[in-house]
């Protein structure tokens, strides 16, 4: 039987502790001066499936706020990710196979929330497929300023997440996924991306450790 398309509503779900997180096959440790930050997907219409003042939704959403403003007071770039509404089926590809045709072009729909809305400097990307990297130009981006590491959190952790990390390791960028400041269909699913990029391309780490290291 046929998974329905669209996506789903998601139950609160506590998010992974330090003394949690899988470790790393990778050796990569983050450097202020190498890293970039990626916000990825963080629009309303992919936000709108949690409850907005519960976890995971509310406190990853405090973790990149975080983030954000320490990467821009360490001057590393910031990076979002965000998809276009009423997007042509031509266009949109397979994924309208298995998700549907996406987000509109209604104001609810497309903008970031407003807690980590882009400021001047920031780069905002139009988002075309599961990796951040596909039709855009990040990577150019990241190496005219010197950045080979790259920072990942927003949503959802198993799809749009673990695809640019892994991306990312194809271009020999090390992905550095913020464990706590991603969310995603369940804790098993949260779980099973942290897994995956730890033991092929990538190094989980908490909130806490990135703004030390930042």
């Amino acid at each position: 039987m046929a998974a329905t398309k669209g996506l789903p509503t998601i139950a609160p779900y506590e998010l992974p502790r330090a003394d949690e997180l899988p470790a790393a096959r990778a050796p990569w440790t983050l450097e202020r001066d190498r890293a970039a930050l990626l916000i990825h997907d963080m629009q309303n219409y992919f936000l709108r499936v949690f409850m907005p003042d519960a976890p995971p939704l509310a406190p990853v959403i405090a973790n990149i706020a975080a983030l954000v403003g320490a990467a821009r007071a360490a001057g590393a770039p910031v990076f979002y990710t965000a998809q276009e509404g009423n997007q042509d089926r031509r266009d949109r590809g397979l994924q309208a196979d298995l998700w549907g045709p996406g987000m509109s072009a209604a104001a609810e729909h497309q903008p970031i929330v407003a807690a980590l809305a882009p400021q001047p400097g920031d780069f905002t990307l139009v988002k075309h497929r599961y990796s951040a990297f596909q039709r855009s130009n990040l990577e150019a981006l990241m190496r005219a300023r010197g950045r080979d590491q790259l920072i990942v959190c927003g949503v959802y952790a198993h799809i749009g997440c673990t695809l640019t990390a892994a991306d990312a390791f194809m271009r020999d960028i090390e992905p550095f996924m913020a464990a706590d400041a991603l969310a995603d269909f369940s804790r098993a699913k949260h779980d099973l991306a942290l897994s995956y990029v730890a033991d092929v391309c990538g190094v989980p780490l908490p909130t806490a450790r990135i703004l030390e290291l930042l």
